[in-house]
């Protein structure tokens, strides 16, 4: 998939909708995320915070529940917003979930632009590696 084939405009004003379902009462940091899976449907997610932060869920984490729970797929293409609607690169655990979600050409509009995930997080841990390190 292209760039060009990508409606854009599209996921950022899902994404952007996605903030303002966001719950956010400790950081106020609102964040959402839309991505399109091959068959064509639109996925979307927002950030849950806890009072534990550490099980604070990340909107990608939403989106990718949403994927499943719909039927599954590989997303083709991701956007990702802050509350005023900025592109954001998604953390360090939400790009494993992306590239295990959809594939090294996977896009991602990030603040520097349309990137695939293969640039975002090069060198990735994959299912492949699980069964290169098997014992018989």
């Amino acid at each position: 998939m292209s760039t060009a084939d990508v409606d854009w405009d599209a996921l950022h004003a899902e994404a952007v909708r996605m903030t303002t379902l966001a719950y956010a009462p400790y950081s106020q940091y609102r964040v959402g995320v839309a991505g399109f899976v091959e068959d064509g449907r639109m996925v979307s997610g927002c950030n849950v915070e806890n009072a534990g932060y550490g099980v604070t869920l990340c909107a990608e984490c939403g989106m990718v529940s949403q994927l499943h729970a719909t039927g599954g797929g590989l997303l083709t293409a991701v956007y990702c917003v802050d509350g005023a609607g900025q592109a954001l690169m998604p953390c360090g655990r939400c790009r494993q979930l992306l590239w295990e979600n959809g594939t090294p050409q996977t896009l991602l509009m990030t603040p520097l632009g349309v990137l695939p995930m293969e640039q975002v997080l090069p060198q990735a841990f994959g299912p492949e590696h699980l069964k290169k390190g098997a014992r018989p």
